[in-house]
């Protein structure tokens, strides 16, 4: 399929090229999620009191088995950052211990992480990782010279969101384990824009977005924990889960499933996303996608004389791109005109005092949208 636009609710007088941002859901899992929420509202009381367990035990089976896990390992929340919030509160540092990171993190990672740095007094060590990048085994070793004594975690992302850089993960966690340390991955634009086998990849703790490139509706994000963890989590929120007086098989899901009343449709909308993407040949999407994005940085590039921050392949970026753009580009002015002027949703942003365009393609994208950008970018930028 060349492109799927009537099948997303988007604006089509905008042309969207910032998926990685909040995701864009198509129509048919969005109709799924509405009769979730319509069946909720038809009978509050048997979906929450009489079919919850079974109804949420059902997407986390469809999940787990997306993920290459197991269902009473994974367990849902709203967003990654709520998950990685919990995690943070549950690792027992004290004074001195560090949490070693890049600095290409997702900012509320970074004020999450300093956030605990402050009421604990352990350090957050962000470990500078230069552009432009060409060999994954010098990433790993640039990563662990951050490593002292004092380190207990490993926080990372698998994509990061400032670079859209697919980190070797892998290998960063089979390095961790060797020194014994916890890993930590926020994978919050992994799921569905590169293949996943959380059993493989080795990560202690693993939190992804479903509503991202997986194309689910909004509020949909999960956890993955190893076993072994599981004891040390305790919950964000404490409801009827803790103490359960009927508990199932996992007290892992008891604590962190129930958090009260609330609308949990997103969660159940997610194996409808996945079907979708498996009824699309979605790997073939991802490679045009990916094609896209790479031949749109080429020719961003040869526009501004910029370098290019790694390798044009899809083991370091997929359907996501950051592009350098000039230095002397004003980041808010040209992300306004490009709105404003030409209907570009794309993002401007700063990393490292370097301005950088993150670009995203979607099934709903197509080269006429690549085109669009170019001809605008040729109108705005310095010569």
């Amino acid at each position: 399929m060349d492109n799927l636009k009537t099948e997303f609710l988007l604006n089509p007088d905008i042309i969207f090229l910032n998926h990685g941002s909040f995701g864009a859901c198509p129509k048919p899992v969005f109709e799924v999620y509405q009769t979730w929420q319509r069946e909720l509202e038809c009978q509050p009381v048997e979906f929450l009191g009489r079919r919850f367990i079974d109804l949420m035990a059902g997407a986390r089976d469809a999940l787990a088995h997306f993920l290459g896990v197991g269902a009473d390992d994974v367990v849902f929340f709203t967003n990654p950052t709520t998950a990685a919030n919990m995690i943070a509160r549950n690792l027992d540092l004290k004074p001195g211990d560090e949490i070693l990171t890049t600095d290409h993190e997702y900012g509320a990672m970074d004020r999450t992480w300093r956030y605990i740095g402050a009421k604990t007094g352990a350090k957050y060590v962000q470990q500078p990782i230069p552009l432009p990048l060409s060999n994954q085994d010098d990433f790993v070793d640039q990563l662990f010279l951050g490593l002292t004594p004092y380190t207990r975690i490993v926080f990372i992302s698998h994509i990061s969101s400032p670079t859209a850089l697919i980190f070797p993960i892998k290998e960063v966690c089979r390095r961790a384990r060797e020194a014994g340390l916890i890993t930590i991955v926020d994978g919050a634009h992994a799921p569905g824009q590169i293949p996943l086998d959380l059993s493989d990849l080795g990560a202690d703790l693993y939190i992804g977005a479903c509503h991202k490139w997986l194309c689910a509706p909004k509020g949909a994000a999960f956890l993955y924990a190893r076993p072994n963890l599981q004891p040390r989590l305790e919950p964000l929120v404490v409801s009827w889960g803790y103490e359960n007086e009927k508990p199932g098989n996992s007290q892992f899901i008891d604590y962190h499933e129930w958090q009260g009343t609330r609308d949990v449709a997103a969660f159940l909308s997610v194996p409808a996303a996945i079907q979708y993407q498996n009824d699309r040949n979605w790997p073939d999407i991802r490679a045009r996608c990916h094609q896209m994005a790479s031949q749109t940085r080429q020719r961003v590039n040869l526009l501004n004389g910029q370098e290019s921050i790694c390798p044009d392949s899809p083991d370091w970026f997929a359907q996501m791109a950051t592009i350098r753009l000039p230095a002397n580009i004003g980041t808010e002015r040209l992300k306004e005109d490009l709105y404003r002027d030409f209907h570009i949703e794309v993002p401007i942003l700063q990393w490292q005092n370097q301005p950088m365009m993150r670009v995203s393609f979607q099934a709903y994208n197509n080269q006429s949208d690549a085109d669009a950008l170019l001809e605008a970018l040729a109108c705005l930028l310095p010569r």
